[in-house]
């Protein structure tokens, strides 16, 4: 500050006093003061329905294939031998957070380029119970995603019934790399 913009300041502020009792003043919180939300823009894409819902039977184990997919995958698949990528946790989640948090994690692992995840979904012992609901849901989600192709039921050491893996289709970076490599041994 030069000296002249001090100067002015102070022939300003000449005749200002200070407050006496601070103490004596108390601020009233704004009364309509709402918890603002913040809106998820990559959710107003969420494709996946929550409507009419077929519980699956306990007894039933969670598994899709798309057509065209190999034999040799699936099974490797099912015995666990793709080293898993990521997971999701939807243990204890209300049904309309478990849509939005898979619908993420599956948007977000295609953009990352993986390819083998798992997902926890919990199990329950009645057919009506919460983690059911959620693993019927679950069922009926991943078939809609095109990114997906494949998912079964997670062996015992990985959550069993509770948990599936699920094999999402290759980046077009990753299936450009992997044209690259066996055109280059094919040489």
């Amino acid at each position: 500050m030069n000296p002249d913009d001090k100067s002015l300041f102070l022939d300003a502020m000449e005749d200002v006093q200070p407050l006496k009792r601070c103490t004596d003043i108390h601020w009233q919180p704004n009364r309509n003061q709402r918890a603002r939300r913040t809106i998820d823009t990559a959710q107003l894409d969420n494709f996946l329905t929550t409507g009419f819902l077929d519980v699956l039977p306990l007894a039933e184990p969670l598994f899709f294939q798309r057509t065209g997919v190999q034999r040799g995958v699936i099974e490797k698949l099912r015995s666990g031998k793709y080293p898993r990528q990521a997971s999701l946790n939807l243990l204890r989640q209300p049904v309309e957070q478990c849509r939005q948090m898979l619908f993420s994690f599956i948007k977000q692992a295609q953009k990352e380029g993986m390819r083998n995840l798992i997902i926890i979904h919990g199990k329950g012992r009645e057919a009506q119970s919460h983690p059911n609901i959620v693993r019927s849901y679950l069922a009926r989600w991943l078939t809609e995603f095109d990114e997906v192709q494949a998912f079964c039921a997670a062996l015992p050491h990985h959550g069993g019934s509770g948990a599936c893996y699920v094999a999402l289709r290759k980046s077009n970076e990753a299936r450009l790399e992997n044209w690259e490599r066996h055109a280059r041994r094919s040489r």
